[in-house]
């Protein structure tokens, strides 16, 4: 899977995040949010038919949305670099499931 840049995107938004100072609630869920998509990355990636490596990456990219949502939530806490990180996981990911034509 060290080819596989979206992935390898999910991992690195999951290593920075696991130092966020935020009250656990919102830690916790960001932590379950953020493995979830490099998770169902992972076993999309392994599928061997479109539809079910789609079904993991649309699961994928509906947990970056949450993550997005607990990094707004907890705005002040967040650096703008991150934003901008899973801002572009959040594309990558979409990619994934509407492929250039």
């Amino acid at each position: 899977m060290k080819m596989f840049r979206t992935y390898n995107l999910a991992r690195d938004f999951y290593r920075r995040i696991v130092p966020l100072k935020l009250v656990r609630p919102l830690r916790d869920q960001l932590h379950r949010a953020a493995a979830s998509v490099a998770l169902n990355l992972a076993e999309g990636y392994g599928r061997q038919t479109l539809a079910d490596q789609r079904r993991f990456f649309a699961i994928a990219l509906g947990s970056v949305r949450e993550c997005q949502a607990v990094l707004d939530l907890a705005a002040e806490a967040i650096p703008v670099d991150l934003h901008d990180h899973l801002d572009h996981l959040a594309a990558s990911t979409w990619r994934l499931l509407h492929p250039a034509g």
